[in-house]
């Protein structure tokens, strides 16, 4: 579904990204685990149009996305979660929600309003506190609003950075949980997570970092290659 090859990019005169390649196939969950500060977030920025590409090149179903707008990536079936959420201020739960249907503008009301539906039959919290303030809910509830967001665009790949971080281990286990969920339904998800002993065990495949660059590619269903991440990446 989703190819890098040889990427490249750059923060004004930091060269962050240096010739990154890897590949997401369908039904996949792929896993970019390293020590802080390698570039993983950046991995996702640039997927989702975010980061402006240096050199390379990166395709989506076939499609080159060079040249294209964030909201025209998004339109294609690219949904990203980012590390710091981004609930908006000012509006309410169900409001939130309903910014994801701008991925799919040709969706009709009645559609859409099936879809709110089934976000809230998955999403229960929420459905609760609808009518409440984003940005008043839980770290929890809004990594939540976060994922229904995107989830009412009907991604066709989904992009969740760093989805656990700061967050208490019984909402851990709800997020792991709802995370395992989405991908038994069938949706590719590229994950960045620290916590890479309960990442491992969600994913298919997964890159290791460092620099800018994939040093390792693993089988997650092998344990000389989990081995060899976590001996790189010193957790």
């Amino acid at each position: 579904m989703l190819e890098l090859n040889h990427v490249h990019a750059h923060y004004g005169l930091s060269h962050v990204l240096q010739g990154i390649s890897l590949q997401v196939r369908a039904g996949e969950v792929v896993g970019l685990f390293g020590r802080n500060g390698v570039g993983k977030t950046t991995v996702m920025k640039l997927i989702a149009g975010w980061v402006p590409l240096s050199e390379g090149a990166v395709t989506f179903q076939g499609e080159n996305l060079a040249g294209l707008s964030s909201d025209q990536i998004c339109r294609r079936g690219i949904g990203i979660v980012p590390e710091d959420r981004r609930i908006f201020p000012g509006l309410t739960v169900e409001e939130n929600i309903q910014l994801g249907y701008m991925q799919c503008p040709r969706r009709s009301r009645a559609a859409s309003k099936q879809k709110l539906a089934e976000i809230y039959e998955r999403f229960p919290r929420l459905a609760e506190r609808r009518l409440q303030m984003g940005t008043t809910l839980s770290g929890g509830e809004q990594q939540m609003l976060a994922i229904a967001r995107v989830l009412a665009g009907e991604p066709k790949l989904l992009l969740i950075d760093e989805p656990t971080e700061g967050l208490a281990p019984m909402i851990v286990d709800e997020i792991f949980t709802l995370m395992d969920e989405l991908a038994r339904d069938g949706i590719p998800i590229v994950l960045v997570e620290q916590n890479v002993h309960r990442a491992v065990e969600l994913t298919t495949r997964f890159y290791v970092l460092e620099r800018g660059t994939v040093v390792f590619e693993g089988r997650s269903d092998s344990s000389a290659d989990r081995a060899n991440m976590l001996a790189r990446i010193a957790v």
